[in-house]
């Protein structure tokens, strides 16, 4: 799809699903990964079930909780689409066995110990259903505090393959990102589950082959800052993830001599204090902000239009 603006206006009061008109929301396919997390688990499912988004398949995958998940989980299985509780191999084997079982033209998951926003699935059907060939959308990234608080609301960021591969912008917000189950085919149908976290990042790296990331100007999920998330324990260790990942795929050898080069100066200029400075005020930042050619045009909201792309 080319940057020149696109516009659907698409109404955003959704069907009872009791109803025909169901059927023309595209169906949602969203799932849920747990082990022991009795402590935030019942506020992600609410978060799910409280959209009233009305063609959603909520799937939640449990990987043997021995503390009191499966109550809460049985609690509302009269409004889960399917659920299973059994030993795997962590949370992306879980994920792979939940996303086997699915059956939406659109997918995502969301985390025991994250929520999504008050509507946030009906921006992204209403988004898939305006804009056929948009494959893959991400909202604005946002946190929530233990309490369930909404505390902070990122900036609107914008991807390419290439500046995601040098190193800008790798974040990536998994609760605001979804996707059609075309590209997730196309990318090889399942998740890397040989790590234990960070590989959403290989996720990325694959879609990146076959579609433009679509920032998207609302709010869908947030992530839940809590003292028990993997990824912030060790930062460090999804940095070394993200590096194996960037490596492994250039030596895929698609197109990638240039990132290659980019990334030896990058090397060579975290070696010199004063160049590692400048480097990141000016080549870093740039990636970050500088608009280009090569990155996808923000998805809006314009009242009395609806959805618009572009620049």
């Amino acid at each position: 799809m080319s940057a020149t603006a696109e516009t659907a206006n698409v109404s955003m009061t959704p069907a009872n699903p009791s109803q025909p008109e169901a059927d023309s929301w595209p169906r949602i396919t969203l799932v849920t990964p747990v082990y022991n997390s009795d402590r935030f688990i019942e506020q992600t499912i609410r978060s799910v079930l409280n959209q009233r988004y009305p063609n959603l398949e909520y799937i939640i995958v449990d990987g043997g909780s021995t503390d009191g998940t499966l109550d809460i989980i049985r609690k509302y299985e009269s409004r889960v689409s399917w659920w299973i509780s059994e030993s795997d191999r962590g949370m992306y084997d879980a994920l792979n066995k939940g996303f086997a079982r699915g059956t939406g033209e659109i997918m995502g998951w969301i985390s025991a110990t994250d929520q999504l926003h008050l509507g946030g699935l009906l921006v992204v059907g209403s988004i898939f259903k305006a804009f056929p060939r948009v494959e893959w959308i991400t909202g604005i990234p946002t946190n929530f505090n233990e309490q369930g608080m909404a505390i902070h609301v990122g900036w609107q960021q914008r991807w390419s393959r290439f500046r995601f591969l040098a190193g800008a912008n790798r974040y990536i917000q998994q609760e605001s990102t979804f996707w059609r189950r075309g590209l997730w085919e196309r990318a090889g149908s399942r998740m890397d589950d040989s790590r234990r976290n960070a590989n959403d990042f290989e996720l990325w790296v694959r879609f990146f082959c076959h579609a433009q990331l679509y920032p998207v100007a609302a709010l869908i999920g947030g992530f839940r800052m809590h003292d028990d998330s993997l990824g912030l324990q060790d930062l460090e260790a999804c940095h070394r993830v993200h590096d194996e990942v960037i490596e492994a795929e250039l030596k895929s050898g698609r197109g990638n001599g240039l990132i290659r080069a980019f990334r030896r100066a990058e090397r060579i200029m975290m070696k010199i204090p004063i160049a590692r400075y400048l480097w990141w005020q000016i080549v870093q930042k740039g990636m970050y902000r500088l608009p280009g050619p090569d990155m996808a045009p923000v998805i809006r909201y314009v009242i009395g239009k609806g959805w618009t792309i572009g620049k």
